[in-house]
């Protein structure tokens, strides 16, 4: 698993909430110069939560590269700017709205097929709160972070049913010999409220 420290972390985090700002308030994707201690290339997914008049927090975009194909202040960088215009499931993000919004990065590990003899056994091999799922199956794929089932308080037959619902597949298709599950895990860091101080996210 790639480290970051918790200082680098909080840079990460940083990085994602300027790279929002300049490419809503100017139209510029920042210049990624003197960032050579994040060349490693790794998955990373940046997510936007919407703080409400009681604090509630409430998603407002999340995109990322599953996949180790970028460096690591690249993927921060685009996927902060496609999290903020282009979720489809959100209208793009407002300047304006950037004081109420909770800014948090993941750092993923990469990928691994989850090996079994019966379909059954995955719920033996996946741990909540530690393991990020992709569902790979006929028609497409979904992935879940490891803190979602966390937040949204699933145990595993509820985390199995959502990973099938993200990848708009029939509940119960993880079960289908012909489909593939994949963990990961993940070092998150995020916003304690907008803009405020980084912390660590324990999953």
């Amino acid at each position: 698993m790639i480290r970051i420290s918790d200082e680098q972390g909080e840079q990460l985090v940083r990085l994602a909430r300027r790279a929002v700002n300049k490419y809503l308030n100017e139209s510029i994707i920042i210049d990624s110069d003197n960032l050579d201690q994040f060349s490693q290339e790794t998955g990373v997914f940046v997510t936007l939560s919407s703080v409400g008049k009681n604090k509630e927090e409430h998603l407002r975009g999340c995109i990322g590269f599953p996949l180790p194909e970028k460096k690591l202040y690249r993927s921060v960088i685009e996927a902060a700017i496609a999290a903020a215009t282009h979720d489809p499931r959100f209208p793009p993000v407002d300047r304006e709205e950037l004081a109420n919004i909770i800014f948090e990065v993941s750092v993923l590990t990469s990928p691994q097929k989850i090996e079994v003899q019966n379909t059954r056994d995955y719920k033996n091999h996946i741990r909540i709160g530690k393991d990020g799922l992709i569902l790979k199956w006929r028609y497409g794929s979904g992935l879940l972070l490891p803190q979602v089932p966390v937040e949204s308080n699933w145990n595993i037959e509820e985390y199995l049913a959502n990973i099938c619902y993200k990848a708009g597949a029939p509940l119960g298709i993880w079960l289908l010999p012909e489909s593939q599950l994949y963990k990961f895990e993940a070092m998150v860091y995020k916003e304690s409220e907008p803009n405020g101080k980084i912390l660590k996210v324990n999953t």
